[in-house]
């Protein structure tokens, strides 16, 4: 190496704590903000903060609101969310976040303190071993024992958060590390051996693939959330038009597909369309992209799609195939890669009677709902709000009948225009993330769409709302009750109803003033547009209560043990 190149390096380097390598290195990943709340075993880098304006850090009111948001903001954008959290209980208030991002392959990087070096093991004050806690609900866990190793580890977890299934990576600081010095200087090009990320394409699985269609006569693409995560819209939408397949998406996969289009059958599932599950169920080809056959989605295992002679898979993690439903035809690989490669081979299959077929089935039996003058429906609020904002919004929702409400009657038209939880179904969610998606998204309208009862799990999130002035539109359908809970009591438990009340909940436009938010409620259809146009035409956040009927049920529905096309329609019968 000659002197020149040695003298730059040298003056490249500088001695600095670990606090203030980590900063940098979040800073050379890209992170434009990290949510988090401080505490005493990760204050030597809250005091790192306090110098560098350039390192954008929300504080939360609770852990859980910090790494909800971070998953917002990353499901929105597509790039890592990043947040930190104490030692102890603050480490441990974040799990149930960890596990949901884990859940729907989000990625983040969680930074955790612990208690110094010296006294870990010994039951120290906040001590945690979050490490072991948390290693079935992340990708991958680091334990920083010596400073020297931190930029590698940050940058090797940013890496393996977002490439091949992405999901959350935790790096634990203790204490005393985040205070020891190190001779830093820029991050070299990263190299992890025996990880490689995306596998290599199997082109002689796809080419099977593309045969099969070709001979199909009653084909459905089932498309889940990986077509979003990996950017695939646009080669999915590319294969639909070449190859004629209607499209059944899941919760998480909506938005990868135009709810629009002339082969979109909607959600299937547990609460799906009609059109979507009853093709699904007499489909002579499934193909399954990005989405893990999960028990929402097929219901009975052994009633799923009877009819099908093949089931491919597309998916990038070799674990999901054949971990459900029995696979044909496996196609592994990065769904945007292997989608392309079809793209260039892909041909129409023999569908043209089973497109009309689905075709009726949807206008037979489409999603509605009994109106009325005189209550306000939730369904309504829902329609009215797809309306006027045509579908462009991003939407969060909390967990619950508002979820599917959400789910069955906005229509959306883009991806990652959806924040939901899937796997974990995470009340207390939608708040937050929302939060996070203004943050990624500061020039798009943000709808965080609530319960009564998830609302109340992350309400002291409005601080930040008020205080940051964060513009989003937080939307909740009161209807004084758990609504799924109470509806599945109805359903399945001959209506004995147990410890579902929430009439003792705080008055939401009163709770939001408190905040220095504006609050604002409706119980009419005349009500309901008057507030959400005002909502729309404020500046900064705005709170809506929607007071909606408790009886209200969400339809259809498949009750668990039963198959897909054991639909209850509800009103329509």
């Amino acid at each position: 190496m000659g002197k020149e190149r040695i003298a730059s390096m040298e003056q490249q380097q500088e001695w600095i704590t670990g606090s203030e390598v980590l900063l940098r290195c979040l800073l050379e990943e890209g992170t434009d903000c990290v949510f988090g709340y401080p505490g005493g075993n990760v204050l030597y880098i809250y005091d790192a903060m306090v110098d560098r304006p350039d390192f954008k850090h929300i504080l939360t009111r609770h852990e859980q609101g910090a790494i909800h948001a971070a998953d917002g903001y990353a499901r929105s954008t597509g790039k890592v969310g990043v947040c930190i959290a104490t030692s102890g209980p603050g480490a441990t208030n974040l799990i149930t976040g960890i596990a949901t991002a884990y859940m729907d392959s989000v990625p983040l990087v969680i930074i955790t303190g612990n208690v110094s070096t010296a006294v870990i093991g010994t039951d120290a004050f906040q001590e945690a071993d979050i490490i072991s806690m948390t290693m079935p609900i992340t990708k991958h866990n680091y334990f920083v024992r010596d400073v020297n190793d931190l930029p590698r580890m940050v940058h090797e977890a940013f890496h393996i958060a977002s490439t091949g299934r992405k999901g959350p990576v935790l790096i634990d600081i203790p204490k005393d590390v985040s205070n020891h010095k190190m001779l830093y200087s820029p991050a070299d090009k990263l190299s992890l051996r025996g990880y490689g990320g995306a596998p290599s394409l199997n082109r002689e699985a796809i080419d099977q693939l593309i045969e099969a269609i070709a001979e199909s006569e009653k084909p459905v693409i089932i498309a889940g959330g990986g077509v979003v995560y990996s950017d695939a819209s646009s080669e999915l939408l590319a294969f639909v038009n070449t190859t004629r397949i209607p499209v059944a998406t899941t919760l998480l996969g909506l938005g990868g597909f135009p709810s629009g289009h002339d082969l979109c059958l909607g959600m299937m599932g547990h609460h799906g369309t009609y059109a979507a599950n009853m093709s699904v169920q007499h489909a002579d080809l499934i193909i399954s992209i990005g989405s893990r056959f999960d028990d929402r989605v097929t219901m009975k295992v052994d009633g799923f799609a009877p009819q099908a002679k093949r089931i491919a898979h597309i998916d990038i993690d070799p674990a999901e195939i054949g971990k459900n439903v029995k696979t044909d035809i496996a196609c592994i690989g990065d769904i945007k890669a292997v989608l392309e490669y079809a793209n260039t081979k892909a041909r129409p299959a023999k569908s043209s009677r089973w497109i009309e077929e689905a075709q009726q089935r949807s206008s037979e039996y489409p999603l509605r709902y009994k109106d009325s003058e005189t209550e306000l429906k939730p369904q309504y609020v829902l329609e009215m709000i797809h309306q006027t904002t045509e579908g462009n919004a991003i939407i969060t929702t909390d967990v619950g009948q508002h979820q599917m409400w959400t789910a069955q009657f906005y229509k959306f038209n883009h991806p990652r225009s959806l924040v939901t939880s899937g796997g974990l179904g995470t009340m207390g969610f939608g708040f937050p993330a929302a939060i996070g998606a203004q943050i990624g998204n500061p020039d798009r309208l943000v709808i965080s769409i609530n319960g009564d009862g998830g609302m109340q799990m992350c309400a002291q999130e409005l601080a930040i709302c008020a205080i940051q002035n964060i513009p989003v539109k937080i939307v909740v359908l009161n209807n004084e009750v758990l609504g799924m809970v109470r509806q599945q009591q109805e359903l399945m438990y001959e209506r004995r109803y147990s410890q579902i009340e929430l009439a003792g909940s705080p008055d939401f436009v009163k709770l939001a003033k408190a905040y220095g938010v504006k609050g604002l409620r409706a119980a009419t259809k005349t009500e309901a547009r008057r507030v959400w146009q005002e909502a729309l035409d404020t500046a900064g956040p705005v709170l809506v209560e929607f007071v909606i009927p408790r009886e209200e049920n969400v339809y259809p529905m498949v009750l668990g043990g039963t198959t897909l096309d054991q639909l209850i329609m509800g009103d329509f019968e």
